[in-house]
């Protein structure tokens, strides 16, 4: 039995070609097209082409040409099947199971499809061409909405005493019809309404483009109807599974990192008109699972943009919430509040994109930030309200799916929480004790703080477990002797420790001839203590820690390694230097 073209066409729209092409080829940016190394012939110079925007890979050197699934099946010697199975995996779709109602599906979805095509097309082309709806096009032109929008984003707009289901009931089955959530019956009048009547429509788009929904708003101020509504669900349109403009907006992500995540279909179009393409919209609903896993396929930064008033604060507040657990580490997601009384189309249309862009990339703030800044608002300063308080953001932090997210997530959160809460005693019996600074010494750790990158810290962590369980790490030197570390300072400081451990018998901190300031610069800013306060620590738990730590510091070294070489293959493209990358890359997934 066939695959549904449906079933197939979702697998290749959420799926890149370069994505599933680089997990075999290192591919390099050329232009709108990646080049690479054939996979089907030995060679020295790229003479293999990968085009997204035109969903295909090409090489020139045997003329092998195809989409996703023909590289999949060539590559991996499977059969179409597997192949659709395991992109099905690859995409984050349940894999298809053949049954007998299959093609009863595939009928329903023909017919719903048409009846929306036929729909969307006859009220696009009134509100274009009608000229009774003078009226309709003089609001869009006060919305500064003009033909080529109206045009591109197909908006139609129905009468409010409207007759297409008449001629609609000829062609098609009163149920297929009532089946769109196009129409419904009025129990008490017993006839067919239209659901939209006397409102704007939007189209809102299955990934490949075809119309699946539509959302209206009304044009006339009223007191008892909605400005705006949706759809229903139906067999073809679930809410959370979608967002609006996310056809047209995928495009755009071989050229842009960030996409806009807005609230309303307007604030879409306004973006549009100013050049700001990358934006869809969420169907008013909570930021879904599945909404942020199909940004994710196509993007690498979801900077979400509602409305800069309370509620759209709200809506914020419940989206970071929601979507914190499904961060990864190659992924981003951002904030971004707009002043207030203002929405992202108002906002744009009053400033231009060159505004709105610069004003995006000055004020958009992370997700663990945005959480931990409204939070903080809220606590009071008493142990009961900051036990709340971290409990909370504890409790978010280990809601987190990805285990490296999750851990400098909660570090990021414990580390700002020790901050406003200086005076808290968090250390315990085996550590190295300083009397307490001068506040001017105070003021110049905490500044310090602000310009230690990521690895410096870790290297802290690393010296810190030592520190504080010499005796242990004396009898597992083994674990530590090949630790690369990259800080000078740092790596001079273990070096001693190192020596120290072979060396003396009499273990102490005191004996290691190490500059106490810098000691006392470890014991502050070390992350790892804040993880140690919350374990047993016993002699499993400590070794366990080092060796994560040992772990992320091999992996940087792996990053840079990887790093280098691929800018080295940039301009060489040697061959050897190509096989390096495979071989660095393999040992950094098995990390």
């Amino acid at each position: 039995m066939k695959y549904p073209k449906e079933y197939l066409d979702e697998i290749k729209n959420r799926l890149k070609v370069s994505t599933v092409v680089s997990k075999v080829v290192s591919l390099k940016k050329r232009g709108k097209e990646y080049v690479g190394l054939s996979p089907f012939k030995n060679e020295k110079t790229p003479s293999f082409t990968v085009n997204d925007e035109k969903e295909f890979y090409h090489c020139f050197a045997t003329s092998e040409h195809g989409n996703i699934f023909d590289f999949v099946m060539r590559t991996q010697n499977l059969r179409f099947g597997e192949a659709v199975k395991l992109l099905a995996n690859l995409a984050g779709m349940q894999p298809y199971i053949f049954s007998k109602q299959d093609e009863e599906r595939e009928k329903k979805w023909k017919i719903y499809s048409s009846i929306f095509n036929i729909y969307v097309d006859f009220y696009h082309n009134e509100l274009i061409k009608n000229e009774k709806y003078f009226f309709v096009r003089d609001y869009l032109k006060d919305r500064s909405l003009d033909k080529d929008l109206v045009k591109k984003f197909k908006i139609g707009y129905i009468e409010k005493n409207p007759n297409f289901f008449e001629k609609l009931k000829k062609d098609f089955k009163i149920e297929d019809l009532l089946e769109t959530g196009l129409f419904y019956l009025d129990e008490k009048k017993k006839i067919y309404v239209e659901r939209f009547k006397g409102r704007l429509i939007f189209p809102i788009n299955n990934i490949s483009g075809q119309p699946i929904a539509l959302g209206g708003r009304i044009i006339e101020k009223s007191d008892f109807l909605a400005k705006y509504i949706n759809s229903p669900e139906t067999l073809f349109f679930k809410k959370g599974s979608n967002l609006y403009n996310l056809d047209s907006a995928r495009k755009l992500s071989n050229k842009l990192d960030d996409v806009f995540l807005v609230e309303g279909y307007m604030d879409v179009i306004g973006l549009n008109k100013n050049k700001i393409e990358n934006a869809v919209a969420n169907l008013g609903t909570s930021l879904t699972d599945k909404q942020i896993f199909s940004l994710n396929q196509f993007y690498n930064n979801i900077v979400i943009c509602f409305d800069g008033d309370e509620s759209g604060y709200k809506a914020a507040l419940r989206a970071a919430e929601n979507s914190l657990k499904d961060l990864k580490p190659e992924k981003q997601i951002l904030f971004l509040f707009l002043p207030d009384k203002e929405d992202p189309d108002s906002f744009v249309n009053k400033n231009g994109k060159d505004y709105f862009i610069d004003f995006s990339n000055k004020n958009k703030i992370s997700i663990h930030k945005f959480i931990f800044n409204h939070y903080n608002k809220e606590a009071e300063n008493n142990p009961s309200s900051m036990a709340i308080f971290e409990k909370k953001l504890r409790s978010l932090a280990n809601s987190i799916k990805d285990s490296y997210i999750k851990k400098y997530v909660l570090e990021y959160f414990l580390e700002k929480i020790s901050e406003l809460t200086p005076h808290t005693n968090h250390n315990k019996k085996n550590y190295y004790y300083k009397n307490t600074k001068s506040l001017e010494t105070t003021k110049k750790h905490f500044n310090e703080s602000k310009f230690l990158s990521g690895v410096e810290l870790k290297e802290f962590s690393l010296i810190y477990l030592i520190l504080n369980n010499l005796d242990l790490i004396k009898e597992n030197i083994h674990l530590i002797e090949n630790i690369k570390l990259f800080t000078e300072v740092n790596k001079q400081i273990f070096e001693k420790i190192i020596l120290n451990l072979k060396t003396s018998e009499k273990l102490s901190i005191k004996n290691l001839d190490i500059d106490d300031q810098l000691i006392d610069k470890i014991i502050k800013f070390a992350p790892i203590k804040h993880i140690l306060k919350n374990k047993s620590n016993s002699d499993y738990q400590i070794l366990e820690l080092l060796d994560d730590v040992r772990r992320d510091l091999n992996n940087y070294d792996l990053e840079l390694r990887i790093q280098e070489l691929e800018s080295r293959f940039s301009k060489d493209l040697s061959e050897t230097t190509f096989n390096e990358l495979k071989e660095l890359k393999k040992k950094q997934n098995i990390n």
